[in-house]
């Protein structure tokens, strides 16, 4: 580990009617605000109070127009650390992220990288489908919103930041952050919700975002993507 100063993180959330768990996300988050991470969380247009409810409790919220990447490269735009952190709404943190990041970046001279993920939910097969995200990912090289990305603030708005697409923007990030540097892949473990795979059903997710994948590298556009996605 360099004795280098750890580089102050941002934490951007992306989040659009959160507000039955925004009380979970907001207590995760607060012990970094209080070490001094910056926290910005996002606002696509939320009905549901969810801004209100974040400045009550402290926290910085800014609105922008809806759709995760435009979210969150408003966010970006405003941050001030020196590496940013992309966190969906319904995934934790392991504990110590902001140290990990920093141990990470520092120790193998990455500019990026992500967690691995654990998917929370009743049906035994996310696990498995959680264990082929994360082997996928490091054997690829490419990262998923779902495992927090992570990358210093100059190699983002080296690459632009993410396109602005409605679908299978963190993919096209990890493409272009990729002629950077391979990631830095985690092992410690973010705890995303399975309530898209549950709502879905496991398996037809499974076969659906397979799909959309697969067209995306041969040449299918996002709003078409987007569109089967819906």
């Amino acid at each position: 580990m360099s004795n280098a100063p750890t580089p102050r993180l941002s934490i951007i959330v992306p989040m659009l009617d959160e507000a039955s768990t925004l009380g979970d996300l907001l207590t995760d988050l607060l012990p970094y605000q209080r070490r001094g991470c910056e926290v910005i969380l996002v606002d696509g247009g939320s009905r549901d109070g969810s801004p209100h409810l974040a400045r009550c409790a402290g926290f910085t919220v800014l609105d922008a127009t809806r759709g995760r990447a435009r979210q969150m490269n408003k966010g970006a735009a405003a941050a001030t650390g020196q590496v940013l952190l992309f966190l969906h709404a319904d995934t934790q943190l392991p504990k110590e992220a902001d140290a990990l990041i920093a141990q990470a970046l520092q120790a193998c001279n990455r500019t990026w990288g992500r967690f691995d993920v654990c998917i929370s939910g009743r049906p035994l097969m996310l696990k498995v489908v959680a264990r082929m995200i994360n082997l996928r990912s490091r054997l690829s090289g490419i990262a998923t919103g779902d495992q927090a990305m992570f990358v210093c603030a100059n190699s983002f708005a080296q690459v632009g930041g993410f396109p602005d697409q409605p679908l299978m923007e963190d993919i096209e990030l990890s493409r272009r952050l990729k002629r950077l540097s391979r990631p830095a892949c985690l092992s410690a473990r973010v705890i995303t919700s399975g309530r898209r795979w549950e709502s879905r059903g496991v398996w037809r997710t499974i076969v659906l975002m397979w799909k959309l994948r697969l067209a995306y590298w041969l040449g299918a556009t996002p709003d078409q993507l987007a569109k089967a996605y819906r």
